[in-house]
């Protein structure tokens, strides 16, 4: 039976990509730095993996069908660590890469994650682009769960809207396309409904029965703070382009696409927020 390599199989859309390959019935071979990250079970092979150590490239390739690739987060030097690894699945004979991208990040071309599907789209390879919104887990377990435990959202989105996702959609999309032949697709991935922030803080203060307000901040006020924490200048200038876009409207756009390649609707962000809040309840009991 086929063999499917997760790149940041440990991360937050890479482990729901695990769990999903799996439920369909195809072998993972997990790759990450840590191997006690990730969960030993039957068709799951943790295998430690670096893109910036080129010795681990051969042992997480060899004998896979394909490989979900996924980029560290923010990183304007992506491509300098992705690029040399596609080549290396080439070489080995590897076809089919399905590639987590962002979605907006074919706006611009000079974008680390567009750099990076422009290269997949050479000769060569059976791709296929996925571009997802912010995640809805980004609240639970990414890095807006803190605000959420300290009662205040703060971001610069304003009143911008953004259709969020949460990772288990994308990867029962992610299964279809190593399932399915669909190469040269482009998926625009979303949740079902586009929220303001100050929708998101409603909701999460329901769920959970306490309030979270959402504080919508200057963009200079958001540099000012993630310098502060010691976030590297390129992530910076990343961060400000995304909510520039959620200001923008760009992040509201809508599409069925979940539905449409999965066969079933992406899930609301108050049934995301009912399933989570407990995390919440306990981050305020903390």
């Amino acid at each position: 039976m086929d063999t499917i390599l997760v790149t940041g199989a440990s991360g937050t859309v890479g482990r729901a990509v695990v769990e999903a390959l799996v439920e369909s019935g195809i072998n993972v071979r997990a790759a990450t730095r840590q191997l006690s990250k990730i969960n030993r079970r039957e068709r799951v092979q943790p295998v430690v993996f670096d893109y910036d150590n080129t010795g681990t490239y051969e042992a997480a390739l060899d004998g896979v069908a394909g490989v979900y690739l996924v980029a560290p987060p923010l990183d304007p030097k992506a491509p300098a660590k992705l690029i040399p690894f596609i080549e290396k699945a080439k070489e080995m004979g590897i076809k089919k890469v399905v590639f987590n991208s962002a979605l907006r990040a074919d706006l611009d071309e000079r974008n680390p994650l567009r750099i990076i599907e422009k290269h997949l789209m050479n000769p060569g390879l059976d791709w296929i682009i996925l571009r997802p919104n912010f995640f809805m887990e980004n609240f639970s377990t990414g890095w807006a769960a803190q605000m959420i435990e300290s009662g205040q959202i703060t971001v610069p989105a304003g009143d911008g809207k953004t259709s969020f996702i949460s990772v288990s959609d994308i990867a029962r999309v992610a299964a279809v396309c190593f399932k399915e032949k669909r190469s040269g697709a482009q998926y625009n991935l979303t949740g079902r409904e586009a929220l303001s922030y100050g929708d998101v803080a409603r909701i999460i203060s329901e769920v959970c029965g306490r309030t979270v307000t959402y504080n919508p901040i200057s963009e200079s006020e958001m540099v000012k703070g993630a310098r502060g924490q010691g976030m590297p200048e390129s992530a910076v200038h990343y961060m400000v382009q995304l909510f520039a876009f959620v200001r923008e409207g760009k992040m509201a756009e809508i599409t069925n696409t979940v539905l449409e390649v999965s066969g079933k609707a992406p899930i609301s962000f108050k049934e995301f927020a009912q399933k989570n809040a407990d995390i919440w309840k306990v981050r305020k009991a903390a």
